[in-house]
């Protein structure tokens, strides 16, 4: 019988805490970027949302606080089975303006503030609660 070279059970189980004590060293500094990483899709969607708007805007000469009228699917969030981070709202429309909210679900570094965006008819997100 030829011998077969391996590891044993206790040098992979060294390797193993290794790892775990590396991830638990970076997971802290990693937790920011993390963040940012997930407030991309409230960005995109929320510019999705802004030229809805716009588009209706141009058909009906105003905006809608209504998003049932536009060309907009709210994506599902995590707790009711989705993917979804953030939950869309439009919080003010008018014949000029209007002004749509996108809030965190999740808490996404565990300190109790939620992310928050907001974008007007001039198009830009802009972060109004950092989490």
């Amino acid at each position: 019988m030829k011998k077969i070279a391996a590891f044993n059970l206790q040098e992979m189980l060294i390797v193993l805490a290794i790892i775990g004590i590396l991830l638990l060293i970076a997971l802290p500094s990693l937790m920011p970027l993390i963040g940012k990483a997930k407030s991309v899709e409230a960005q995109i969607q929320l510019k999705a949302l802004f030229h809805s708007e716009q588009t209706f805007r141009f058909i009906h000469s105003r905006y809608t606080n209504e998003v049932e009228q536009l060309d907009f699917e709210i994506p599902p969030t995590v707790p009711q089975g989705g993917t979804a981070n953030y939950i869309y709202e439009i919080i003010e429309a008018s014949s000029d303006r209007f002004k749509a909210r996108a809030t965190a679900v999740v808490d996404f570094d565990g300190d109790g503030i939620f992310n928050q965006w907001e974008i007007d008819e001039r198009g830009q997100p802009i972060q109004t609660q950092a989490d």
